[in-house]
Order: C-alpha cells, then sequence, then structure tokens
C-alpha cells in the first residue's frame, strides 16, 4: 500500500482496519528518513525498531523533551550523551495514546533562535529549498513533517518556535495555551513563556494530538485543572464568528504574505464569518518584553549546566547561549532589576490586557504568522536580533499565554510556504482548531505536491 503523504489519522485508520501493521508504518518511515534526511539534517537521533505486531504510529518528537534512556540533547553539546532516567509527560501520553517515538528532531541549541541554524548538530534544511532555513527553533520537527519524514511531530513555542518554523515549511502548528499542555520533562528555556505542542500535516491531526497531550499534570503545578474539551468531535461542527483584523499585525509583512493573508480573510468572509476591524497594541512591545524577561529566565535555567552534575562543562556554549545569559543576569542585577525585569513584567500584563480587551468584541484576531517568507541560510548573521525580528507577529501571543495556530495559505513567487495566524481568548483551542479545520478545507492548500515532486 503506498503510505505516501498519508496523515497521521489517516495512518491509525488503515492500522485499525489491519490494512497495514504499525511495523510496516514504521520501517516506511525509517527507510525514508535514512534516504532523504542525510540531506536535510531534521533529526539528531532517529529509533528504529521492528514492532511488526504493534499498532502504534511513531512520530517525531523535539529534542528538547526528555525521554527515559534515549539521548535528549537540547541542541547542545552540552548534553551529547545525556539520557533521562523518566520520559516528559507529552511523551508519556503520546505513548498512551498510542504513539510511539521515531526519533528526536534537530532545534537550535536550548531553542535559542529563529532558523535551526545555532544548533550544535548543524543546520536543518527546508525541504521547499534546501539552500534556506526552515525556521526555528522547531525547525527540525517542522521540516520532517514537510518532507514527509514523520507524520506529525512535537514542537514547543516560546515566543513563536511551533508557528514560525511551520509557515516556513508549509505546517500546520499550534500553540496551545499556557497551562494546557504540561512542561514536565521539557529542558527549559524560559519557564513562563514555554509551551509543548503538534506540527502536523492536518488540523484534524493536530486536535488529535492536543486530545492525547492536554490536561492537569500533578508534576507541573502551572497546568490549568479544568476537563478537556473533545477537540475532534468539535472540529467539524459548522459555526459563524466574528474575526478581528489588527493593521498593527500587517506592518513590515511582505506585500505577497499580506496579499494571500488577505485572500484567505475574503474565504472566511465567503464562509459567513463577519469581518472586524481591531486596534492591539503594536508586535514590537512585545518583542522588547520578550528580549528581556527571556534573557532573564535563560540566565537562570541554564545556570544548572555546569558540567559537575551531568553533561559537559560551560565551554561547550555556544555564542547565543552565552549572549542570552549575559543579557539575562544583567537585567536581573542590582539596580538594573527595576529599570528593565520588573517594568517588562508590567507592559507584560498590559499585553494580556490589551488580548482580553479584543476578544470581547471578536472571537479570533488573524494576520500574518512571520512578516518574510524563509530566508537562505546564513541570512540570519545579518540581523542583530533575528529571532525577534522572525518572532515579531508571535511573540504578542506567546507574552499572553494565549492559544495560536499557523496555518499554510500558499505560496509566494519563489514557491515558498505563507503561514497565516488566528490567535483565540484562552483555553479556547476547540474554536481555534474548528475554525482553523474549515478554512483549511477551503484553501485546500496543496501539501502533497513537495513531497512527491522532491521526496517521493
Amino acid at each position: 500500500m503506498d503510505l505516501l503523504g498519508k496523515s497521521l489519522t489517516e495512518l491509525q485508520e488503515l492500522v485499525k482496519q489491519k490494512k497495514v501493521s504499525g511495523g510496516e508504518v514504521r520501517r516506511f518511515f525509517d527507510a525514508r528518513i535514512k534516504k532523504y534526511d542525510k540531506e536535510l539534517n531534521s533529526y539528531i537521533t532517529t529509533i528504529e525498531s521492528d514492532e511488526s505486531e504493534s499498532a502504534d504510529i511513531p512520530i517525531a518528537i523535539k529534542d528538547i523533551l526528555c525521554t527515559q534512556g534515549i539521548r535528549t540533547t537540547a541542541g547542545s553539546k552540552i548534553l551529547d550523551d545525556y539520557r533521562p532516567q523518566y520520559d516528559a509527560t507529552v511523551v508519556s501520553r503520546l505513548n498512551t495514546g498510542g504513539l510511539s517515538l521515531l526519533g528526536k528532531t534537530n532545534l537550535d541549541a536550548w531553542c535559542h533562535g529563529s532558523s535551526t541554524e545555532t544548533s550544535d548538530y548543524g543546520p536543518t534544511k527546508n525541504p521547499y529549498d534546501v539552500s534556506r532555513a526552515p525556521g526555528g527553533s522547531s525547525g527540525g520537527s517542522a521540516a520532517a513533517v514537510a518532507a514527509y519524514l514523520a507524520p506529525a511531530a512535537i514542537g514547543t513555542d516560546t515566543g513563536g518556535s511551533i508557528r514560525q518554523p511551520s509557515a516556513w515549511c508549509g505546517t500546520v502548528g499550534l500553540r496551545p495555551s499556557y497551562g494546557r499542555v504540561s512542561r514536565y520533562g521539557l529542558i527549559a528555556m524560559a519557564s513562563s513563556w514555554d509551551c509543548p505542542g503538534p506540527i502536523t500535516a492536518t488540523v484534524e491531526d493536530a486536535a488529535h494530538i492536543l486530545q492525547l497531550i492536554a490536561g492537569r499534570d500533578p508534576h507541573d503545578a502551572t497546568t490549568i485543572d479544568s476537563p478537556v474539551p473533545d477537540y475532534q468531535k468539535e472540529l467539524t461542527e459548522k459555526k459563524t464568528y466574528t474575526i478581528g483584523i489588527a493593521d498593527e499585525y500587517f506592518e513590515g509583512v511582505t506585500d505577497e504574505i499580506s496579499s494571500k493573508v488577505m485572500e484567505s480573510v475574503e474565504l472566511l468572509k465567503k464562509m459567513g464569518h463577519t469581518i472586524k476591524k481591531v486596534h492591539l497594541m503594536s508586535p514590537k512591545y512585545a518583542v522588547s518584553v520578550y528580549m528581556i524577561l527571556q534573557r532573564a529566565e535563560v540566565s537562570s535555567n541554564l545556570g544548572r549546566y555546569d558540567g559537575i552534575r551531568y553533561g559537559n562543562d560551560r565551554t561547550h556554549f555556544g555564542k547565543e547561549a552565552k549572549r542570552r545569559i549575559m543579557l539575562g543576569t544583567y537585567v536581573l542585577s542590582h539596580g538594573y532589576y527595576d529599570q528593565y525585569y520588573k517594568k517588562a513584567q508590567k507592559v507584560r500584563a498590559l499585553i494580556a490586557a490589551d488580548f482580553k480587551k479584543v476578544f470581547q468584541e471578536v472571537d479570533f484576531i488573524v494576520g500574518p504568522t512571520t512578516p518574510v517568507t524563509a530566508l537562505k541560510l546564513g541570512e540570519s548573521e545579518k540581523y542583530s536580533f533575528f529571532g525577534e525580528t522572525m518572532d515579531i507577529l508571535n511573540e504578542p501571543a506567546s507574552a499572553a499565554g494565549i492559544p495560536a495556530i499557523s496555518i499554510p495559505v500558499g505560496l509566494d513567487s519563489n514557491q515558498l510556504p505563507i503561514g497565516m495566524q488566528i490567535m483565540a481568548p484562552h483555553f479556547a483551542e476547540n474554536r481555534l482548531l474548528n475554525i482553523a479545520h474549515h478554512l483549511e478545507k477551503e484553501i485546500a492548500f496543496d501539501r502533497l505536491r513537495i513531497i512527491k515532486e522532491k521526496y517521493g
């Protein structure tokens, strides 16, 4: 049977109907990884297993989540030989839900970056054009799904690291609300921002994975103690919503991206939704907040890697990690805490309040996911703050802790994917997935073309 391009839910149905075994699916992906990943470098570690009788479908996990007995590097040579003694909650819940581990995907070291070029294991390449970056820090996960070296993957989103690479690689990327998914076993970058979530080929697959990983976790006090909606059941219900468009989220965006996003807005209007102009704080304020608070939390979280208890010593830190540690230590130091850190926390609260106010008028806010499409490898060096520049449209939602999804809405003149972002109020993932699913059907983005042409 030809498995090429089958979605995660389609593969599970085939296994359920006994048209194919879980072992056959795994061997299919093992073979594809061996054939194509030497060029793409989307994986750091792969796990081959001949589970002929298993019904589990294998997916990829970003190498920032702990996997018991399996190397977990965070993209850094400091943890080159680190093998955790436990699984992250996300990993254990996926295993319980019938999804096994195909491999650990590449990322910017410690998630510090937006191109997957700062990985100590070499850069990942974009399947649409191998001379370009896949985005980051979850670039390995997005590239693996785009090239069908995995049917789905888990990424993590701190300032946009699920949505931005999904936009650049033509995949669906969902950042759940902060507290919806457990961070236990996630190697922390910025603890009050980090959020695991799915990177998939379809919105339906994203809903399925979120269904498995969402919910209260006694190991993580930041998870919310409330029932998890039936995301998959609510997916197909037809509803009409009021959708907000903010001009602030189109500033500095290329004409091609703006045009494609507005075409999708027109589709939403034809589908019966109401479009309303809204005003939000400029995303540039979220960038300033993120730069200060994220660096502060990085300096604290990376302090444990001293080479004494585990891992290699601090001489193995890369340039980007050192820069972030120094800036974070500075803003937390005596005399500067009030001037920078405390002020940034106040502005973060204002950003959250601004979203809350606007969500009293509309159900969603839509706009571009990124200001540009995938850049050439090496172009990141031209930017003083590359990550913040590429994530500028993602960081406000991260600052507020609200859910957001990126879906592909077309290609630019260079045949590179364009992503559209939809943001929703806290814990409204059920509605967010619903509208994204119906819009995805209308757009009918040809995700199979690139797979068949280049990786068939």
